[in-house]
């Protein structure tokens, strides 16, 4: 962990992440986590490295992070109560600034971004292998009224944790294991193994959020890497479900009864979605009132009484038989988009727009198929993206998503020449125009 390879200190911080938490919150559902505390490091390290030269700042660094900062500090100045406001532009910054700039200053080349990405695939693999004793043991978190649902070591009080953890090492070993046939069956068969424990945590996760999020970001990577593959896969899958779905039992048939609710949730939606619903609608008028600055990060909970319907519920509940039954406050409408939005209006909804929107010019640029990194990175993008829709940022996932963030902006600042080839790729030459790669070139 010397300063020659300070990724080390990154992948410490993603294995923080699954340290279990309290359940004290402070303030407004403020809870500091283990995972906070790593990323603090990670920036006070990250900024000792940039004051005394051993780092620079990527150019691309500004026009990226500073619009979100710019809008994030006009809505909080601008908030009808700044003081509760300070300690969201704190967490804001944090998450989408702070720590992914960090990571970008620590991650220097290839064989980092190796580093953290297989802190990320342990994690998962170790958050999943728990949660599916979990599930089948009866450990887990309750689901009609059996502790059948897979939480890992987050517990049910942040019952979505798990799946986003193990959903993010999903599309990382996916990417590695498009590439793994050049490396040898022995690296491909440990891949797909590796996917099917996964994949069994997913579907025990019950999270129909991440099932989508996933599901698309999936899809996009293996049409990005080859349309032939992903109809193999595809097929591949759909008979493992149906094979499954045969047999479904236990915890099976909750994943089976899971599914059928994401159908139905247009026409005749449960309470969770009639909820996520209301909550929704909340925050459009909170917007549709206060258009160009919103109410203030973190002010969401202050304001959706008055402007949700009497259909919404006072909270939710969850249980599992390490923090008993608990009914939490809905604090947020979980959906990232519409929060920025009702708190920080279009001012900080742009910042954020602009964020993402320079990320994914960059990855558009330096586009290597063949590149393990690349296609993770649009995967994990992807992901993110998707995932938004459906929830927000909360609890210990908000450092491991700033650490994700941080490793796709390393590889859309990444520095590839022209012409260069970038160790991944399957056929020497440039992915973008197709020109072969002289020899003296190659590395």
């Amino acid at each position: 962990m010397s300063l020659r390879r300070p990724s080390w200190l990154v992948a410490v911080a993603v294995v923080s992440i699954g340290i279990p938490a309290g359940s004290e919150a402070f303030g407004h559902g403020v809870r500091v986590t283990i995972g906070d505390v790593a990323s603090v490091v990670l920036i006070l390290v990250a900024v000792f490295l940039l004051v005394t030269g051993h780092v620079e700042m990527p150019r691309a660094a500004l026009s990226t992070f500073g619009p979100l900062v710019a809008g994030l500090g006009i809505s909080t100045v601008c908030s009808p109560d700044i003081g509760s406001s300070l300690p969201g532009f704190v967490r804001t910054a944090q998450i989408f600034v702070l720590v992914p700039l960090a990571v970008v200053l620590l991650v220097r080349d290839r064989r980092d971004l190796a580093i953290v990405c297989s802190s990320l695939l342990a994690l998962g693999l170790v958050e999943a292998v728990y949660g599916i004793w979990q599930s089948v043991t009866g450990n887990g978190a309750s689901m009609g009224g059996e502790n059948i649902r897979a939480v890992g070591t987050f517990g049910a009080v942040d019952v979505m944790a798990m799946s986003i953890v193990v959903g993010i090492a999903f599309l990382i070993l996916t990417a590695f294991a498009l590439s793994a046939p050049g490396r040898g069956l022995a690296a491909l068969a440990s891949a797909l193994a590796g996917l099917c424990v996964l994949a069994v945590a997913l579907a025990l996760a019950l999270s129909r959020g991440t099932w989508i999020a996933l599901g698309a970001a999936a899809v996009l990577t293996l049409m990005i890497f080859n349309r032939w593959t992903a109809v193999k896969v595809l097929a591949c899958c759909c008979a493992l479900l149906l094979l499954t779905l045969a047999g479904a039992g236990g915890g099976a048939q909750a994943v089976v009864e899971r599914s059928k609710s994401m159908a139905a949730s247009i026409s005749h939606p449960d309470q969770s979605v009639e909820d996520r619903y209301n909550l929704w609608a909340a925050a459009l008028r909170i917007w549709q009132d206060h258009p160009v600055t919103g109410v203030g990060v973190k002010n969401f909970p202050a304001y959706r009484d008055a402007y949700a319907g009497i259909e919404l519920s006072s909270g939710s509940e969850t249980a599992d038989p390490v923090n008993g039954y608990v009914r939490q406050p809905l604090l947020s409408p979980h959906n990232e988009y519409l929060l920025f939005l009702s708190e920080q209006g279009v001012v900080g909804f742009a910042g954020f727009a602009a964020l993402f929107a320079m990320i994914l010019a960059g990855l558009w640029k330096r586009r290597r198929v063949r590149d393990p990194f690349w296609l993770a990175s649009v995967a994990l993008t992807t992901f993110l993206l998707v995932n938004f829709v459906y929830a927000d940022l909360g609890g210990p996932t908000c450092a491991l998503i700033a650490v994700v963030l941080g490793i796709v902006a390393c590889r859309a600042f990444e520095d590839v020449p022209s012409g260069q080839a970038v160790p991944g790729d399957a056929v020497p030459g440039d992915a973008a125009s197709g020109r072969a790669v002289p020899e003296e070139a190659r590395t």
